[in-house]
Order: structure tokens, then C-alpha cells, then sequence
């Protein structure tokens, strides 16, 4: 077992306006993780840093066993999948499904003039297949669904076989349809040994899927509680987090939280 992620003492501040405060935390890549917590609680910030799209203001983060500053990000950043809306947004909308998963090898969005293997091609076809997305291979990625766009950021994250998946709240938007079938492939990937270790950023304990072992909340910056998803993710702390008295309910892997 292997550490994927590393921070230690990690500070963000922004503008006079601390985002993270002394934040120290370990993933190895055996680990799923969700993290939850209030907006502006840190939460994407933390994901950002996880893939090496910012540094901290102070603190170190080691990814991948390299240490942000003191590593080509341009090496680093293939063996981390990362989906986002944020990155969906860069996805030309006339981009065909097969195109935007099979860019990512080359770390590009929107298909110029780059040669790809026939392996390379395969391999895409195969991911497509495994989240249930073959069929719509030629459709524009501006034509689908938000569940639909959401899976496909999904393949195109793992198109590498990364060593690290950060995945910043794929669910939301979903109608109730499309948000299960989404956390159905989820487990289901999560399950897997062959898996990378997986980070995943939500606001709704709804959301969590099947098979994730570990949880993190946050709140100001700061973590309330961060260990094994049975320790951590409890009443007490979401009602320290969110500050209000919290319900929190388990029935098969799953959960639901309400105001009491």
C-alpha cells in the first residue's frame, strides 16, 4: 500500500481570505474518498491541488510521489484523471464522444491534427463501452444529456489508466434517473482492485457511492473529521460542519441526511 496524495500543513489564501488552514491528509491507492462539507468549505480547492492545477500558498502536497514545485506538471498531470464541470466546459460541443475520450491521450480537448494508434482507439471504444456510452460513440458531445456528458467525462478521466481519480461532484444536475445510473457505474468501478484510488467531491451524502471506503468533511477550510467511512462520516460530525442538528441515516451502502 502506497500513498498517492500527501498534504501536509497545506494552506490556501487567496486575497486575504484563507480557503484551506493547515490541512494534512493522506490517500493511498487502495482508498476512496469522499469529501463533503458547506460551499466554500475547501472542497475543489483540495481537488485542484490533488491535480496539480494549483499549489498551495504554504504547506507541501506530494502527488504521485512528486512534490508540487519541484516537478514537471506536464509529466505528472497523464497519470491523474480529472472530471469536472469546469473541464466539460473546454470540450467543443461539436466534439464527437469518441474524439473527447480519445484527446485525453494526448491531454488535449478538441481533435486538431494528432495522430492516434489503433490500440489508442480500442482502448477508447472499450472505456465508452465499460460506462455505457458505445452507443452514442459519434454524437456530438453538445447533443447529450447531462448525464450522458457527465459519463463521458468520466471515460474520458480514466482513458489513461490513471493512478489518481478526482471526481468533482459528478452528480449534480442529475435528475434521479440519471443520478443513479451514474452511482450504479460508479460502485461498480469503485469495486474493482484494478482501480486507481479515487477522490470524489459531493454535497449530498445521497450521493456516496457503494464501495467507497473513507470520507473527509471539511468546513472553513479546516477538517472536522477525516478516517474510514464508518468513523468519519457521522451526525455529529455533518451537524459540526454544516452547524445545524443533522439525521443521518444508512440502508445498504447508501445514505440520507436531514435537518432534525
Amino acid at each position: 500500500m502506497a500513498s498517492v496524495l500527501q498534504l501536509t500543513d497545506v494552506s490556501v489564501v487567496r486575497d486575504g481570505n484563507t480557503i484551506l488552514d493547515s490541512v494534512s491528509w493522506t490517500v493511498d491507492d487502495d482508498q476512496r474518498w469522499v469529501i463533503l462539507g458547506p460551499n466554500g468549505a475547501g472542497k475543489t480547492t483540495m481537488l485542484q491541488i490533488a491535480a496539480a492545477a494549483m499549489h498551495p500558498t504554504s504547506g507541501t502536497a506530494v502527488v504521485l510521489q512528486e512534490r508540487l514545485g519541484k516537478v514537471d506538471l506536464f509529466e505528472l498531470r497523464p497519470m491523474i484523471g480529472f472530471a469536472s464541470t469546469a473541464m466539460a466546459r473546454k470540450v467543443p460541443k461539436n466534439e464527437k464522444v469518441l474524439d473527447v475520450v480519445l484527446t485525453a491521450a494526448y491531454s488535449v480537448t478538441g481533435r486538431w491534427t494528432e495522430e492516434y494508434e489503433d490500440m489508442d482507439i480500442r482502448r477508447a471504444q472499450r472505456v465508452l463501452a465499460e460506462w455505457k456510452l458505445d452507443h452514442l460513440a459519434d454524437r456530438s458531445f453538445g447533443s447529450l444529456s447531462d448525464g450522458e456528458q457527465k459519463r463521458v467525462q468520466i471515460a474520458r478521466s480514466v482513458m489513461t489508466d490513471p493512478e489518481i481519480l478526482l471526481l468533482d461532484e459528478p452528480a449534480s444536475s442529475l435528475d434521479l434517473g440519471a443520478r443513479e445510473e451514474l452511482l450504479h457505474l460508479l460502485s461498480g468501478y469503485a469495486r474493482e482492485s484494478t482501480s486507481p484510488a479515487i477522490v470524489m467531491v459531493t454535497h449530498h451524502v445521497e450521493e456516496i457511492p457503494i464501495g467507497f471506503t473513507h470520507a473527509l468533511i471539511l468546513a472553513d477550510g479546516a477538517i472536522v473529521s477525516a478516517g474510514p467511512l464508518a468513523e468519519s462520516l457521522s451526525a455529529a460530525n455533518l451537524s459540526t460542519a454544516f452547524g445545524l442538528s443533522i439525521e443521518l441515516d444508512e440502508n445498504d451502502g447508501r445514505f440520507t441526511a436531514r435537518a432534525v
